[in-house]
C-alpha cells in the first residue's frame, strides 16, 4: 500500500503508489556505484503496511486449526521479523516527523490520498502486539509478552480511535475529496478499531477476574461496533466511487483487496469476543457463540466472492503491465484476516471445509508475502523506492 508521498515529481501525473523513475539509477547500478541512500522525506505512514503484512503471516500461523511440524517456529521467526521492522520503521518515522515536519504536515492535512494511510500504524502496533502474546511468549517469556502486548494494544487502540474519528473529520472539513472518487483505501482508518477489537480479547485472561475483565471485554465490543458500523457506512461510498470512476490507476488495483480487511477482521473479532465471554459474561456466552458462527459463515462467504473479484482484476492489471508499488502490500493483511476468520470458524464449527479454507488462504498469504517482500527489497536496493 502506498501514497503519493512515495514518488518524486514527474512530468506525467503523479499516481499514488507508483515509484518514480530515479534519473541515473539504472546506469549507476550497472556500473556498480554505491546503493542509493533512502530519502526519509518520502517516508509515509503507508510503509507500516509492510509490518502489518509480516505480522499477520505470523499470527496466521498461530491461528491455523492444523499443527504442522515447524509451523510455530516459522510463526516465531515472522513475529521477530515483524517486530524488528516495526522498531526500524518507528525510528525512521520519528526522523521523518522531526526533520521533515512540513512534508509530514502536508501528508496528513493536505493530501487525502496519504492521510487515509494513517490507519496503518495502529494496525501494525496491534498485530505485532498480538503476535508477541501468541508467539513471542515462547521466546521472551509470558510475563514480558503480556506486558508488551498490553502496551502495544493500549497505544494502538488509542491511535486507532484517533484515526477513525480524525481522518473522516479532516475529509469532511479540510480535504478536497469527492465521494465519486472514493476507493478502498478510504476504509483503512475505520478498520483499525476492528483490529483492536480482535486483538484485545487475548489479554482478558491475564487481567484480574471481575470488573477489569468485564471492562476490557465490553470495551472490545464497543470497538467492534465502531469499526463495523463505520465500515457499513463507508462501503457504499467506496463502491459508488469504484462504479463511477473505476480504479484510477493500475498501481491502485491491489487496493481492491482492502475490502477483505473489515470482512475477515470482523469475523475474527466476533469469534474472539465469544470465546472471551465464556468465563467473563456467562449469561451472554450462550448467545454469543451461535451469533458468531452465523455471522462468520455469512461474511466469509461474501469475502470469498470479493476475493475472486479482486484476484481477477489484479490478474488483468498484471497483463496490462501493472508496475510494482507499495500498494502490493494490500495482498497480505486483508487476506490474513480471512485466514484468522476461517480458522476461528473451523475451531467453533468443527467443519473440515473451513479448515481447508484457512489452510488454502494461508498458502495464498505466504505466496503473496514472498512476492511483495521481494519486490520491496528489490525496490529499495535499486533505488525505485525512497530514493533521493
Amino acid at each position: 500500500m502506498s501514497t503519493s508521498a512515495d514518488v518524486r515529481p514527474l512530468a506525467r501525473p503523479v499516481v499514488p503508489g507508483v515509484p518514480a523513475a530515479v534519473p541515473g539509477a539504472v546506469a549507476a547500478s550497472a556500473v556498480g556505484s554505491p546503493l542509493p541512500r533512502p530519502d526519509l522525506a518520502q517516508l509515509g505512514p503507508n510503509w507500516y503496511a509492510a509490518v502489518m503484512g509480516t505480522a499477520i503471516l505470523a499470527n496466521g500461523a498461530a491461528a491455523l486449526p492444523v499443527r504442522l511440524p515447524g509451523l510455530v517456529g516459522f510463526g516465531e521467526v515472522m513475529w521477530a521479523l515483524g517486530a524488528t521492522a516495526l522498531l526500524v520503521l518507528a525510528a525512521a518515522r520519528l526522523v521523518h516527523l522531526t526533520r521533515h515536519r512540513e512534508v509530514a504536515r502536508a501528508q496528513l492535512l493536505d493530501n487525502p490520498a496519504t492521510a487515509v494511510f494513517y490507519g496503518c500504524p495502529p494496525m501494525a502496533l496491534l498485530a505485532v502486539g498480538l503476535g508477541t502474546l501468541l508467539l513471542g511468549s515462547r521466546v521472551i517469556g509470558t510475563g514480558p509478552a503480556v506486558a508488551l502486548d498490553a502496551v502495544l494494544w493500549g497505544v494502538g487502540t488509542l491511535y486507532a480511535l484517533t484515526v477513525a474519528g480524525g481522518i473522516p473529520y479532516l475529509m469532511i472539513t479540510r480535504h478536497r475529496v469527492s465521494a465519486l472518487e472514493a476507493n478502498p483505501t478510504w476504509l483503512l482508518p475505520v478498520v483499525a478499531p476492528l483490529v483492536a477489537s480482535a486483538c484485545g480479547p487475548a489479554l482478558v485472561p491475564h487481567l484480574p477476574a471481575g470488573p477489569p475483565q468485564q471492562a476490557l471485554l465490553y470495551g472490545c465490543w464497543a470497538l467492534f461496533g465502531v469499526g463495523l458500523l463505520a465500515t457499513l457506512v463507508l462501503l457504499p461510498v467506496v463502491f459508488t466511487g469504484l462504479f463511477h470512476s473505476k480504479v484510477p490507476s493500475l498501481a491502485l488495483t491491489p487496493a481492491l483487496f482492502l475490502v477483505l480487511g473489515p470482512l475477515g477482521q470482523s469475523v475474527t473479532a466476533i469469534h474472539q469476543l465469544a470465546d472471551a465471554a465464556r468465563p467473563v459474561l456467562p449469561a451472554l456466552a450462550p448467545v454469543m457463540l451461535p451469533l458468531a458462527e452465523l455471522y462468520g459463515v455469512a461474511v466469509i462467504g461474501v469475502a470469498m466472492l470479493w476475493l475472486a473479484v479482486a484476484l481477477t482484476a489484479n490478474l488483468r492489471a498484471r497483463r496490462a503491465g501493472m508496475p510494482f508499488a507499495m500498494t502490493w502490500w494490500a495482498y497480505t493483511f486483508p487476506v490474513g484476516t480471512c485466514v484468522t476468520g476461517a480458522a476461528a470458524l473451523a475451531k467453533h464449527t468443527g467443519f473440515g471445509g473451513f479448515t481447508g479454507l484457512a489452510v488454502g488462504l494461508y498458502l495464498l498469504l505466504g505466496a503473496a508475502w514472498l512476492l511483495v517482500a521481494g519486490g520491496t527489497a528489490a525496490g529499495l536496493l535499486r533505488g525505485r523506492l525512497l530514493a533521493r
